[in-house]
């Protein structure tokens, strides 16, 4: 089966100041379909920049990335979009939803970009929603719902396009850890029934919830391994680990 995620030495730079900053440095890595993967690292380790770049909201700078297959770099602009409208489900940290806009109607935004006629959107944005448990609050506004709710509606948004992959940066970032929890397990829950799911996060404990750990540090990919292995091995005294760097 072919990887929904594959790349080869991924690079990307800034500019700041007339001075190239690299926030990542030839990132090598392999997600096949059906993971549950989680990528941790402090902030400015290059975490975010690698999920915008998995979730080909940017190009990167250098090296390849193919998603399902495909090489990233041949696809135009309008590809790109249809690639992350009809493939990846995106949630974050803060949300972003619309705040006077419903629940259903959040959830429905991606459609508004594909062919659905009104009353198909509505069906599937209700289903999405009936999937996180929100099928009772369809005409409540994003204002009115708590952070959990909020969080359960951007990722029926993330949802209603049927995506095989979903990209969560910080998705606890902004809750109380109860309702973070709810939300990890109904992320587990989704992986359960098929769909890959990527994790950013800077929290051990959102990390070890997911089977495989990937650490970012400074731009590079430091250790790539199952959740018990690189346990065992960050709990290892120190000279342990220096020891063991560049083996996983």
């Amino acid at each position: 089966m072919v990887p929904i995620i594959q790349t080869r030495g991924l690079a990307k730079d800034y500019r700041l100041g007339g001075q190239a900053i690299r926030a990542l440095d030839g990132v090598t890595m392999t997600v096949e379909a059906g993971e549950m993967v989680a990528v941790m690292g402090p902030s400015g380790s290059g975490k975010s920049t690698l999920l915008h770049l998995l979730g080909c909201l940017d190009r990167p700078s250098a090296g390849d990335y193919w998603f399902r297959g495909r090489s990233v770099a041949d696809l135009a602009d309008d590809e790109l979009a249809r690639v992350r409208n009809r493939h990846i489900g995106f949630v974050f940290q803060n949300f972003n939803l619309l705040p006077r806009a419903t629940a259903l109607e959040n959830a429905a935004l991606p459609l508004l970009y594909g062919a659905l006629k009104g009353r198909e959107r509505r069906d599937r944005a209700e289903a999405a929603l009936a999937r996180v448990g929100l099928g009772d609050r369809l005409h409540h506004s994003a204002s009115t719902l708590s952070g959990g709710e909020q969080q359960r509606v951007a990722i029926a948004r993330g949802l209603v396009n049927e995506p095989t992959l979903i990209l969560a940066d910080e998705p606890t970032g902004a809750l109380d850890s109860a309702t973070g929890q709810e939300i990890l397990v109904l992320l587990e829950s989704l992986n359960a029934a098929g769909i890959t799911v990527l994790i950013v996060t800077h929290d051990p404990l959102v990390a070890a919830r997911a089977r495989r750990l990937v650490r970012v540090m400074d731009g590079l990919l430091v250790s790539d391994g199952s959740n018990a292995q690189l346990s065992d091995l960050w709990s290892a005294p120190r000279s342990a680990r220096e020891s063991n760097h560049g083996r996983t």
